[in-house]
């Protein structure tokens, strides 16, 4: 094995995206919404329940891959703003500006990350998980167009910014439209809930559909550039049958 596969090998092993927003987010999500109630874990416990998840995640990444994991550090504010808005009792106004500022955050993140060497769309869309990498930069090395695909690379991390922009305004208006009993309240936590349920149709289904056309972007951007088909860089895991008989060949 090469030391370019081992990096890769190594990146590979750091890199759980999927399961970060599981752990970090969705989870945590899920108990404040439906075990906050007094029949379950009540408003404080649940809040410590939830919080234990981004943050033994982070902790765990960090111990076990030396990496700070954003997600997990977004997914504790998130969840800590959350919580705090119930056992305050603030005005359900402050929920939507917290909906809003999430992914506002994200998108800022997404946009700052560009101007440093770990862009978010090469951890999320362009990595070794997704795509064979290595198979890719080989293929850009020896067409000389690393320069172009970085430029496309950029460009896609615009677009990436902007469907967190999409979900900041769309979150804003939903958690206005339903969210209007008294924070505290099991009002409060049933109309979260109703929240949560339209953002799905609302929010998070266009999300995936811009998500998936900016996959559609980078893999044009791949294949005019290197030539390859979408099966061919497939990362192995996904496609091991193509790696193996590249392997034999």
């Amino acid at each position: 094995m090469t030391q370019t596969a081992q990096d890769v090998r190594s990146q590979q092993e750091g890199q759980h995206p999927w399961l970060d927003l599981l752990v970090s987010i969705v989870i945590p999500s899920i108990i404040l919404m439906k075990f906050s109630g007094d029949d379950w874990l009540g408003s404080a416990p649940a809040l410590v329940v939830a919080l234990a998840f981004p943050l033994g995640w982070g902790v765990y990444e960090f111990f076990r891959y030396g990496k700070r994991n954003f997600i997990a550090v977004l997914g504790l504010i998130s969840v800590a703003l959350t919580g705090g808005i119930g056992l305050l009792e603030l005005d359900a106004e402050w929920l939507a500006i917290k909906e809003a500022a999430v992914p506002a955050i994200i998108g800022l993140a997404v946009l700052v990350s560009t101007f440093t060497p770990y862009p978010l769309i090469r951890t999320l869309l362009y990595n070794p998980r997704v795509l064979d990498v290595e198979k890719i930069q080989r293929a850009l090395a020896e067409h000389r167009s690393e320069a172009i695909f970085e430029q496309r690379l950029n460009r896609a991390s615009y677009y990436f910014a902007g469907t967190f922009l999409f979900s900041s305004v769309m979150n804003y208006v939903l958690a206005r439209w339903i969210v209007t009993s008294p924070s505290g309240t099991p009002a409060f936590n049933e109309e979260l809930g109703q929240m949560t349920l339209l953002s799905y149709p609302v929010i998070a289904i266009p999300s995936m559909v811009m998500m998936m056309a900016i996959f559609w972007y980078l893999w044009r951007s791949i294949r005019a550039l290197t030539g390859y088909t979408l099966e061919e860089v497939l990362s192995p895991a996904i496609a091991p049958d193509n790696h193996s008989s590249e392997e034999q060949s």
